[in-house]
């Protein structure tokens, strides 16, 4: 039987951040550098509860850090100062400074892609390749209406919570609604109402609905600054982030390529799990210091 894992906790700047380590980097695949995952956003969302069937898969190749992002799963919830990518990711480079890890791959998932994204923006120096998974601030839709039937359901939840409600949230991420078990509702209602958590997403909402702060956030005006390797992906049935939404960054960034899996929601890494971790991790495997 497979270790169960081991959440480890360090100081991040002022918060703490909750984080999985698991594996060790293989030196022959991606040049040896670890890999940091950033879980989505939504009620109860954590690094476990979105990572938790790929981090043995990429712990195989990589030393693996799946990370609760600040406002989420195990680490502080504070209130958010300026956009929440650019808080999130200032906090992440601080976890990895504390850690003593100077240059990793990311992997973003929606809110957590954003987030990588900032960070490689800000910090390009810092990041080896870049793989985004329905993307949240990167993504721009041309062709579906905004906000989509995700980001409605999650104010929703916002508005008045229940178990109803988050079921509804989650219903939107898959397409295989057998994956919406009352298992992952009571896992995911527990966290999302914890001290603090609720507080904690609506000051993150609110990062991107302030004019002062909302600019910030759409990171598609930035795309073309990008010039790290770049795999976006993407499910076919997507009702978060719809597919026509990765259409600017694969025009914008200069190394960008799409993965579209079909037959699959806003889950990638759980819907198509492992077509997901061969993918990715082919892509990474083939990063050089100098690529």
């Amino acid at each position: 039987m497979e270790e169960p894992l081991r959440q480890h906790s360090a100081k991040a700047g002022d918060l703490t951040l909750a984080y999985y380590d698991e594996g060790a980097s293989r030196p022959e695949v991606g040049a040896g550098l670890p890999l940091v995952l950033l879980h989505g956003g939504g009620p109860g969302a954590s690094s476990r509860s979105n990572f938790e069937p790929a981090i043995p898969r990429f712990a195989t190749s990589f030393r693996t850090l799946a990370v609760d992002m600040p406002g989420f799963g195990g680490s502080d919830k504070p209130s958010v100062v300026g956009n929440y990518f650019r808080f999130a990711a200032d906090h992440v480079v601080r976890l990895l400074d504390e850690l003593g890890i100077e240059r990793v791959h990311l992997l973003g998932n929606s809110l957590g892609g954003g987030t990588a994204t900032r960070l490689t923006l800000e910090h390009p120096d810092r990041v080896g390749r870049l793989v985004l998974m329905g993307p949240g601030g990167l993504s721009y839709n041309l062709f579906h209406a905004d906000p989509t039937e995700g980001v409605r359901r999650l104010t929703e939840f916002n508005l008045e919570p229940s178990r109803e409600a988050l079921r509804a949230f989650i219903s939107t991420m898959v397409v295989d609604q057998r994956l919406v078990t009352d298992e992952l509702v009571e896992m995911r209602y527990a966290d999302a109402t914890a001290p603090g958590a609720r507080e904690a997403m609506v000051s993150m909402g609110m990062s991107f609905f302030d004019p002062a702060t909302a600019e910030d956030g759409m990171l598609w005006r930035e795309a073309h600054r990008i010039k790290h390797h770049t795999l976006l992906t993407w499910g076919r049935e997507d009702r978060v982030n719809p597919l026509d939404g990765a259409l600017v960054a694969l025009k914008s960034i200069k190394r960008a390529r799409l993965h579209v899996f079909p037959n699959c929601g806003h889950w990638a890494q759980i819907e198509a799990a492992e077509e997901f971790a061969e993918v990715t991790t082919a892509f990474l495997a083939a990063h050089r210091e100098r690529s």
